[in-house]
């Protein structure tokens, strides 16, 4: 990944950290990287300053991407927004719930600006970005911001960035819908009889191993599941309750609904 810099990373936290480290590990330059962040250490061989005037009045990125919460973002990018070589470069965002439309109204519309939403799983190198451009961004660009994202695990492109909300309801909360699927699990074999640090050690087994089993498979997650389940066997017989009416899907459905809802309403 060397060559892609200058870049500038706005924001260290807990995913900026994660971008920064799958930089690095993929063997961008720690001497292309520049970070502005005031609130951590960053842990890494890179320029580091707590705030944009700490700048060079000649900095010029070609690359600025923004990892600071929502909540603070104006706060953050207002010394950015008056720097005609950021606007001139290329702006991508994994900030939820900040539209394109956001950031070209602080650069401009003429800002070439890529909108991604990771998921947590990034962490460990294995999340999945999904990400969204303007009419500005190159085809050279799309593929830089794939390549920046790829560094902490899958991507995939939507052109209508209407469907980021989806995807926020998707994969950016769907880790939360599979922790608690791993609590609820691990609940109900504590129910059952099971000592309750035997029952969450099988529970985080079983969700990891099972996740893991359909990455790799070749079969759909359809025949993987009718693979386990004998009939009439106490798969089944877990599986009569989970896909009732009443059962799994509805209620996940009206769960993404509901996140997807609120994606577009905090968009405002």
């Amino acid at each position: 990944m060397s060559g892609t810099g200058p870049l500038l990373l706005v924001g260290c936290g807990k995913m900026g950290g994660a971008l920064l480290a799958g930089w690095l590990d993929q063997g961008m330059a720690a001497d292309e990287i520049t970070v502005i962040e005031p609130l951590a250490e960053v842990s890494a061989d890179v320029t580091t300053v707590s705030e944009a005037a700490a700048l060079p009045v000649d900095f010029t990125p070609a690359v600025t991407v923004v990892a600071v919460k929502p909540q603070t973002m104006d706060q953050a990018l207002a010394p950015l927004a008056g720097r005609d070589a950021v606007a001139g470069g290329l702006v991508l965002s994994i900030a939820a719930g900040k539209t394109i439309g956001y950031f070209e109204r602080i650069f401009s519309a003429q800002t070439a600006i890529v909108r991604a939403m990771p998921n947590t799983p990034a962490a460990v190198g294995r999340g999945i970005t999904v990400l969204s451009a303007n009419a500005a961004v190159t085809q050279a660009g799309r593929q830089l911001c794939g390549q920046l994202m790829s560094a902490v695990g899958e991507i995939a492109w939507v052109e209508d960035e209407g469907l980021m909300d989806a995807v926020t309801a998707t994969s950016g909360s769907g880790p939360a819908y599979v922790f608690l699927l791993i609590e609820t699990l691990a609940e109900a074999a504590a129910a059952a009889g099971l000592e309750a640090g035997l029952a969450l050690r099988l529970a985080q087994a079983t969700v990891s191993g099972a996740g893991e089993l359909a990455r790799l498979a070749d079969e759909s997650a359809t025949q993987l599941r009718q693979n386990v389940t004998s009939p009439g066997g106490t798969t089944a017989a877990a599986l009569e309750v989970l896909m009732a009416g009443d059962g799994l899907q509805p209620l996940m459905t009206r769960a993404v609904a509901a996140a997807t809802r609120r994606s577009r309403e905090l968009a405002g």
